[in-house]
């Protein structure tokens, strides 16, 4: 196999909006990306997308993209896997650069999800769950992040006034980190207070435990390392260090634990192995904040901290930007935005700038090693990438 490199990367302000298009959207971010690589022309091209037929109306992304960007006939596909969409798409393009099928493969992601309303949203993002467990008896997502947060707490025996301000504080750093970035939807800074008294949504989750609607689109363009050391010197490489994937049972009520996320353990455990590298060496994560309660859970279980200690962590400063382990330094999803197919490319674009030593206010002190979790539904799909500056 090949070593695979991301030689450029692109995104565009994502939040309402209202006069762009899907296509429009996207082909922004993959010229973006192909602007910054210094490439003219792509071989193939993924497109993590979760539910487009439902948000717009619209399938068959691969055909509409390619023409789009004026890149037919090349190969193009869409991917979905929930919210993992983008994720996926990212392991897509690099198994085919890997296995020598493509040279320079373009990965993006995008999701248009304000052209509906609440509802029709609702509805569109429940079909990641299981249709006849959860969502025929009521259940949506905020319900089963809350399910996963109360059996977290009563599992971990933390008192709640203690646990409500874990959760918080994932969402005060996380905005923090937005306001730095300049293509987050919220830019505004949050208060522990604001984010406890929030609306409910579902006991204990507030709204501002809650990641948002979006409009967006992000991509990265992945080529061979040889190649981006000979003919791409723009940017020094980032190269794809390994690619883990794993599933869960769809439905809660099937897991053996609700508390812990195991596709996460697994899938981060097959990319530690094929990088050769262990929790500790990893620098800094984008990880899947879809809700509070999902980061506290998945940073324990990519083992970065004692499981039932990943609360206190955060509390204490160990994610911030200065922290022991930066996490969510763009911001993540809670203030960075969510549009569900373009969330895991983006945390390749946030890796990218911050290894390239060009993530502005937001840049880290420690950057070598990062890593992206992106994740669908409850946990039921996970993606991880581990990727190096070289």
């Amino acid at each position: 196999m090949r070593d695979v490199a991301v030689i450029g990367v692109g995104m565009n302000k994502w939040g309402e909006l209202w006069e762009k298009s899907l296509r429009d959207i996207f082909v922004e971010a993959a010229l973006l990306a192909m602007d910054d690589a210094s490439v003219d022309h792509i071989d193939s091209l993924y497109v993590g997308s979760m539910t487009p037929g439902l948000f717009i109306g619209q399938e068959h992304l691969g055909s509409l993209l390619a023409d789009y960007l004026g890149q037919c006939p090349i190969p193009a596909a869409r991917v979905e896997s929930a919210c993992a969409s983008g994720g996926l798409a990212v392991r897509m393009g690099w198994m085919d650069v890997a296995l020598g099928v493509s040279d320079i493969v373009l990965v993006g992601g995008v999701e248009k999800m304000l052209d509906v309303d609440g509802g029709a949203a609702t509805y569109a993002l429940a079909t990641a769950a299981d249709q006849e467990w959860e969502c025929y008896n009521g259940a949506t997502f905020p319900g089963l992040y809350a399910m996963i947060a109360n059996a977290y707490q009563a599992k971990h025996n933390i008192p709640f006034d203690k646990f409500r301000k874990q959760l918080a504080q994932v969402a005060v750093k996380n905005h923090a980190n937005g306001l730095l970035n300049p293509n987050a939807q919220f830019q505004s800074k949050v208060t522990p207070e604001q984010v406890m008294t929030s609306t409910m949504v579902a006991d204990p989750l507030r709204l501002l435990d809650c990641s948002p609607i979006t409009d967006g689109a992000a991509a990265a363009i992945l080529c061979p390392l040889e190649m981006a050391r000979a003919k791409f010197k723009k940017h020094s490489p980032v190269v794809i260090a390994a690619s883990g994937a794993a599933t869960d049972t769809l439905s809660l009520a099937h897991r053996e634990d609700i508390a812990y996320l195991k596709a996460t353990e697994v899938a981060a455990q097959h990319a530690y192995k094929m990088a050769n590298m262990k929790p500790a060496d990893i620098d800094f994560a984008e990880v899947h904040d879809c809700f509070t309660i999902a980061e506290i859970c998945v940073i324990e279980a990519l083992g970065f901290f004692e499981v039932g200690k990943g609360g206190d962590a955060t509390l204490e400063g160990a994610t911030a930007l200065d922290g022991a382990k930066p996490i969510n330094s763009s911001g993540g999803l809670k203030s960075k935005g969510h549009p569900v197919g373009a969330t895991g490319v983006a945390q390749v674009v946030e890796v990218a700038h911050q290894l390239r030593g060009e993530a502005g206010k937001r840049q880290l002190q420690k950057a070598r090693i990062g890593l992206t979790q992106n994740m669908g539904g409850s946990g039921g799909s996970t993606v991880v990438h581990i990727f190096k500056a070289v």
